[in-house]
């Protein structure tokens, strides 16, 4: 990718809403999340995964889709706009399902994210647009399942997130781990 890694839109909602209103900026508590938005805590907020365990931690804090893939939608026929996803960071510039898990995102003046693994797309999705989950789940050519609906992470240092931020990438120490869903 050849742009400037940046913020394109910010995100959130206080109610558990499939897409999330996009707004001037966000800002990203430390082991928190998404201040005011319905994912935030330190234990899991997704309601699946509260009515499995919910003390399990919250690795999906905040979830990040690049907008390459909403190009990529778009020529499909399907238009999305940043947020309706549920997004809370749309970025571009970034390869976010090539990091590794544990790659930090510093986004802004302050804030940090550290990748945690994939968003796993649900059947919800299809309400929104059907024939979309077909778009954000496939097959690789070696039959494995691949996953393009953007990486969740956690928030590792508080700070405000707009559009326009710039965002730094760095990457684990030692040998990198794939995302898997989170």
């Amino acid at each position: 990718m050849s742009a400037a890694p940046q913020v394109v839109a910010v995100s959130r909602d206080a109610e558990h809403r499939f897409s999330k209103p996009t707004t001037a900026s966000i800002e990203l508590l430390e082991g928190w999340g998404v201040e005011g938005d319905a994912h935030a805590g330190t234990t899991v907020q997704h309601r699946s995964r509260v009515a499995r365990d919910p003390s399990q931690p919250n690795l999906r804090q905040v979830h990040l889709i690049h907008a390459e893939l909403l190009d990529q939608l778009a020529a499909s026929g399907h238009a999305v706009e940043p947020g309706q996803l549920g997004e809370n960071i749309t970025t571009r510039g970034i390869d976010l399902l090539g990091l590794p898990t544990g790659a930090l995102l510093r986004i802004g003046e302050a804030a940090v994210v550290r990748v945690t693994g994939l968003r796993n797309p649900c059947q919800q999705i299809e309400g929104f647009d059907t024939g979309l989950l077909s778009e954000l789940v496939g097959r690789r050519a070696d039959g494995t399942i691949e996953r393009k609906g953007g990486v969740m992470g956690v928030v590792v240092a508080s700070g405000s997130v707009r559009p326009g931020d710039g965002i730094v990438i760095e990457l684990p120490v030692g040998e990198a781990a794939p995302l898997l869903p989170v």
